[in-house]
C-alpha cells in the first residue's frame, strides 16, 4: 500500500517547477513577491511545496512558515491565526538580541487575537470599512499599539465593552486616540522593522486553500494583505483556483468574472500552474511506485528515480522513451521477477491513467486506485481466489471511469454466466478494434471510448471465472474513493439546480449538461441533502423542480430521487405531478 500523503521525493520532474520558484525567491529583486501554485485537487501541489521548502530550508537565510489553512478551520478565526502562526515563527527564529521586540510583536498579534480585532486589522487593510472593534477597545490601545500591554489591559478593555451608557470615545484623551488606519500602519511598521533587523527572508506557504469554506478562504487571503509586498516577504498560495474563484463569488455575491479575475491578479502576482501529467509522466510515476514497494535496495531505487527524471527532462526531443526493460534493468531484475511482472501490470495500466477522463493522469488518484488493487490482491490470496493482480486492475479502472449503472450491469453478466464466465468478453475482444457502440450494453454506451480502449486492456476477461472479482469488489475498498470534494463546475450547476424556478429552465437544462456524468450521483445526493435541511413541503419547491430535471437526465439519480422521496412520511400533489407518480411503483402506492 502506498500513503496518501504528499511526498518530498520527486517522481514527477516537478523539482523543474520547484526550482523556479526557488530562483525567484532567492532573487532579491524580486521581493517582495507572491506566486500562486494552481492545480486541482490531487495533482500534487502540497508535494511541490515540499519540494521548494526543502530547498529553502538549506539556505539558512531563508525563514519558512506553513500555514494549513484547512487545519485551522472552525478552531480559530482564519485572520488571526495567519497573523499568530507567522508572529510565532519570527519570535522563535529571533536571536537573543530581538527576543524583546519578538516577543513585543507577538504579544501585539496575540492581544488583537484576545480581543477580537484582527478581524478589523484585516478588514481595514482590504479596504473594508468597519466601527465596533476598533473603538471598543480604545481603553488600552495605547499600549496595546505599542507592544506593551499586559493582561490589565485586555481586562481593562474588555470591561470597558461590557459597562453600559460608557463611550469607548470618551475612554481616552483626543490626543491619545488613533484612527484605524495609523492602526494599520504601526501594525505593519513593527513589523517590517523586526523582519529587517532579522536580516531573514520569510517565506510563507499557504495551503489547503481550497479545503476551506468560502468564508475562511477569504479571510485567509484577506489577513495575507497585512504581510503581503513588505520587504523581504514572500507568500506562495497552493490552491485550486476554480474553488478559489468560487469562494471570491460566494464571499462577494456574484461580483462578476472580471473582478474575480482582477481580485485574484492583485493577490498574486505570478501564477504557476502544475503541468498535467502525460503518458510517461504517468508511467514514470507507475515504475517508482512499484520499486519503492519492492525489496530493491534503496540506491537502485535511487538510480532508477534519476534516470527517469532525466529521461522526462528530455521527453520533448526525439529521444527514444524509456520501457520496462530500462526500468527492469536499472533495478537489476530478470525476466520472471515478480517485480517484472509489477512493471509490466504498471505499463500496461500507463495508457489509460494518463488519458482517461476520470483519472486524467491524476497522482492522487492513481495512488488511491493501486491501493484498492493491491488490497483486493491481498484478500484473493488469502482466500485461494484464482485472480492475478492485472485483471484485478483492469476491473477496478473499470469501477473508476464508470458509473454505478455500467458496474451493475458488469455484474450482472458476470453473475449470471455459467461459471462466472460472460461471453459478451470474448465476443467483444473479438472484435478488435471495430467495437461499435451499439454492440455494448445499454449502460456502457456512455463511455465508448475507454470501454473499447479498456477491452484491449491485458489480461482479455474471455474465459476468465470473473465471480470472486465481483466479491472483491463489494467485500473490499470500494474505487469510487471521491476526492475531497464535488468539482467546482458541477457545485455551479447544483446552485443553479437549486434555484429552478419553471421545468423549462433553460439555465437549469445548462447547468445539467455541465454536470460530468460521473458526478451526477454525487450531484444528486449533494442536492437531497440540502432538501432535506427544509422540512417545509406544502407548496413547491425551486430545489426539488431541479432536482426532478435532472433525474430525468441519468438512471442513478432517477433512483436517488425517488429513494428520496419514498422516504418522506406524505407525498402532496404537485410532487407526485412532477414525479409523474413514479412512486407508486416504488412502493406500491401512490399515497
Amino acid at each position: 500500500m502506498w500513503a496518501d500523503s504528499e511526498s518530498k521525493v520527486d517522481y514527477l520532474n516537478y523539482s523543474e517547477v520547484s526550482e523556479m520558484i526557488c530562483d525567484l525567491v532567492s532573487d532579491d529583486a524580486m521581493l517582495p513577491i507572491s506566486l500562486g501554485v494552481y492545480g486541482t485537487w490531487g495533482v500534487g501541489k502540497s508535494s511541490i511545496l515540499q519540494l521548494v521548502g526543502t530547498q529553502l530550508e538549506a539556505e539558512e537565510r531563508n525563514l519558512v512558515v506553513l500555514f494549513d489553512a484547512w487545519l485551522y478551520q472552525d478552531f480559530e478565526e482564519a485572520k488571526s491565526a495567519l497573523m499568530t502562526v507567522i508572529a510565532k515563527a519570527i519570535y522563535e527564529a529571533a536571536p537573543d538580541s530581538l527576543k524583546d521586540k519578538a516577543a513585543n510583536f507577538y504579544r501585539r498579534v496575540n492581544k488583537l487575537k484576545v480581543l477580537g480585532m484582527a478581524v478589523d486589522v484585516g478588514a481595514l487593510f482590504a479596504g473594508i470599512p468597519t466601527m465596533g472593534m476598533f473603538t471598543r477597545a480604545a481603553g488600552s490601545a495605547g499600549d496595546m499599539w505599542e507592544g506593551t500591554a499586559d493582561e490589565d489591559d485586555v481586562s481593562a478593555v474588555r470591561e470597558a465593552t461590557t459597562e453600559a451608557g460608557k463611550k469607548a470615545s470618551g475612554l481616552l484623551k483626543p490626543k491619545e486616540k488613533r484612527n484605524a488606519p495609523e492602526e494599520i500602519i504601526a501594525f505593519r511598521k513593527e513589523f517590517s522593522d523586526l523582519l529587517g533587523n532579522l536580516e531573514r527572508r520569510l517565506v510563507v506557504f499557504v495551503d489547503n486553500l481550497d479545503r476551506c469554506l468560502p468564508a475562511n478562504a477569504i479571510a485567509t487571503l484577506e489577513a495575507m494583505r497585512l504581510f503581503l509586498f513588505m520587504p523581504n516577504t514572500v507568500f506562495i498560495v497552493a490552491a485550486d483556483e476554480d474553488m478559489i474563484r468560487l469562494s471570491v463569488e460566494k464571499h462577494f455575491k456574484d461580483p462578476g468574472s472580471q473582478h474575480i479575475t482582477d481580485y485574484l491578479d492583485k493577490l498574486i502576482q505570478i501564477p504557476l500552474r502544475v503541468p498535467k501529467l502525460g503518458l510517461q509522466e504517468v508511467r514514470a510515476y507507475l515504475f517508482m511506485l512499484a520499486a519503492t514497494k519492492s525489496e530493491v535496495a534503496a540506491e537502485k531505487i535511487e538510480a532508477l528515480r534519476t534516470y527517469l527524471i532525466e529521461k522526462l527532462r528530455h521527453s520533448w526531443s526525439d529521444a527514444p522513451p524509456f520501457d520496462v526493460n530500462q526500468a527492469a534493468l536499472h533495478l537489476g531484475v530478470a525476466t520472471g521477477h515478480e517485480l517484472r511482472g509489477t512493471l509490466e501490470t504498471m505499463d500496461r495500466l500507463a495508457g489509460l491513467l494518463a488519458h482517461s477522463k476520470q483519472v486524467n493522469g491524476n497522482p492522487r488518484i492513481v495512488k488511491r486506485l493501486l491501493n484498492v488493487v493491491r488490497m483486493r490482491g491481498l484478500v484473493a490470496r488469502r482466500r485461494g481466489m484464482a485472480l492475478d493482480e492485472s485483471t484485478i486492475a483492469k476491473l477496478a479502472l473499470f469501477e473508476r471511469c464508470t458509473d454505478e449503472s455500467a458496474i451493475r450491469a458488469l455484474n450482472a453478466l458476470i453473475s449470471a454466466a455459467p461459471g462466472g464466465k460472460a461471453p459478451i468478453f470474448l465476443e467483444l475482444e473479438a472484435l478488435g478494434d471495430a467495437v461499435a457502440p451499439d454492440k455494448l450494453p445499454k449502460e456502457w454506451q456512455k463511455y465508448p471510448d475507454f470501454v473499447s480502449d479498456w477491452l484491449k486492456l491485458h489480461p482479455p476477461l474471455g474465459g476468465t471465472d470473473l465471480r470472486p472479482a465481483v466479491y472483491l469488489s463489494k467485500e473490499t475498498m470500494p474505487v469510487k474513493m471521491s476526492p475531497q470534494r464535488i468539482s467546482a463546475k458541477t457545485l455551479k450547476a447544483i446552485e443553479v439546480i437549486l434555484k429552478t424556478a419553471t421545468l423549462s429552465s433553460l439555465a437549469t437544462k445548462t447547468a445539467i449538461r455541465e454536470i460530468d456524468p460521473a458526478e451526477v450521483g454525487e450531484a444528486m445526493d449533494e442536492i437531497i441533502a440540502t432538501m432535506k435541511r427544509n422540512p417545509e413541503w406544502s407548496k413547491a419547491r425551486d430545489d426539488f423542480r431541479g432536482a426532478s430535471l435532472l433525474a430525468t437526465s441519468d438512471e442513478i439519480a432517477h433512483e436517488k430521487l425517488v429513494s428520496f422521496v419514498t422516504s418522506l412520511p406524505s407525498r402532496p400533489r404537485w410532487m407526485k405531478a412532477l414525479m409523474k407518480d413514479e412512486t407508486a411503483d416504488a412502493t406500491g402506492s401512490g399515497a
